[in-house]
């Protein structure tokens, strides 16, 4: 007889989390809560209620969290212009924290004792859960059921169903789509199907958010983005709030054939594997923000920062989004961003995100000291030679004792 009472169960509504609701509830004979999580993933979500309904389910959580999700995860992961292996922008990464922190919210409030995921013992997802879910309730119980059944294959879990009268109904409409896919509302991605060939190249139909770059418009679109802090709070001049912003962003883009990416990305388990994403929306965001940064930071606090980005990304994408050095982080990377107000100007067209326009009140740009035409005396050029000579130095000194860099 297993100790563990009650199980919070991250619950999509679709096979696999379907079988593993049954499956918890006949190998720990215990109760299953279902948490279904509204992250704009685009679909609908409250048919996963009727479907846990039909699973026996009594206690059902099904939840809008997209503008927390955008609010307290998308935007202060771009604060830091966090990018994973120079590409990858981190959408099904960002997410998981969200998810591992209502898991254990509900199993305080439902007295749970154990939290369950549909994620692989392949990938980094059980990572991310897990890593979570003990950072913020260390005694917790984990179950993944992949790394215990024995049901191996799509076919196995369909017998699975039929077995034990779990209704498939809605597996069987319409043509199933060879690829794994996770969405929310930063992105959607690819794995599996002919992506596991590196050398083949992605089906243009397989993409769902966006145009081929080929098929965008021939004219460009321009927006312009409002920033405050660090945020984007208006786009054209219209005050949005944050998942507002970037459902706007990801239907602009989109149709621009702005933010497909085809990557091999390094798993944190150790494998390598090859996914496409398209992330249009944060696209547009990462090139608008580095534009706000470029005219607002000071030289030193910017290349600090992007000296310690790739630290934060990758933490982000192992799953320590609640460790301790991310806060840190996090907290540093929230100060630097208190004079980054202000408006860029963007242009997109057929896939390139360009920067046309930059301003703000806080802007360092100086005009009177960068410009080529007669400055009045603002910048004494003379001053570079004593400037250049203290820096040559070292290299000076070296030279003369012979420390040729030609050697």
């Amino acid at each position: 007889m297993s100790d563990i009472k009650k199980v919070v169960l991250a619950y999509s509504g679709g096979l696999d989390t379907s079988v593993i609701a049954k499956w918890i509830t006949e190998t720990y004979q215990c109760e299953v809560v279902t948490f279904t999580a509204d992250l704009g993933q685009g679909e609908e979500v409250e048919p996963a209620r009727a479907k846990a309904k039909a699973l026996g389910i009594k206690e059902i959580y099904i939840e809008d969290l997209r503008e927390e999700f955008v609010r307290d995860f998308v935007f202060p992961m771009f604060r830091a212009n966090a990018i994973y292996e120079g590409e990858y922008l981190l959408g099904t990464s960002i997410a998981r924290p969200l998810i591992a922190k209502r898991l254990i919210e509900i199993a305080n409030e439902t007295g749970a004792d154990a939290i369950s995921h549909g994620a692989t013992g392949k990938g980094n997802d059980q990572v991310r859960f897990e890593l979570g879910a003990y950072a913020l309730k260390p005694g917790v119980k984990v179950i993944a059921p992949w790394r215990e059944w024995d049901l191996t294959s799509r076919e196995t879990l369909m017998a699975y169903c039929e077995e034990h009268n779990i209704p498939v109904d809605f597996n069987k409409a319409g043509k199933k789509s060879p690829y794994s896919m996770d969405a929310n509302l930063l992105h959607i991605s690819y794995e599996g199907g002919v992506l596991e060939n590196t050398w083949a190249e992605a089906e243009d139909d397989m993409w769902r958010w966006s145009v081929s770059p080929e098929k965008a418009p021939d004219v460009s679109t321009y927006i312009e983005l409002d920033y405050v802090k660090g945020d984007i709070v208006a786009i054209d001049g219209v005050a949005m709030s944050p998942a507002t912003v970037l459902e706007h962003l990801n239907k602009v883009g989109g149709a621009n054939g702005i933010g497909r990416l085809d990557i091999v990305e390094n798993r944190f388990v150790g494998m390598k594997s090859r996914g496409c994403y398209e992330t249009p929306g944060g696209t547009i965001m990462m090139r608008a923000h580095r534009a706000i940064e470029s005219i607002t930071l000071d030289r030193e606090v910017a290349h600090l920062k992007d000296s310690l980005m790739p630290k934060y990304a990758e933490l982000i994408y192992n799953g320590f989004w609640w460790s301790p050095e991310r806060l840190m982080l996090q907290e540093m990377i929230d100060k630097s961003q208190g004079p980054v107000n202000g408006k860029v100007r963007l242009k997109l067209y057929k896939g390139n995100v360009d920067v046309v326009g930059r301003q703000s009140e806080d802007s360092l740009f100086d005009a009177s000291i960068a410009t080529f035409e007669d400055d009045a005396g603002a910048y004494n050029q003379a001053d570079a030679e004593g400037f250049i000579k203290l820096n040559a130095l070292r290299l000076r000194i070296a030279a003369k004792k012979g420390r040729s860099p030609l050697e």
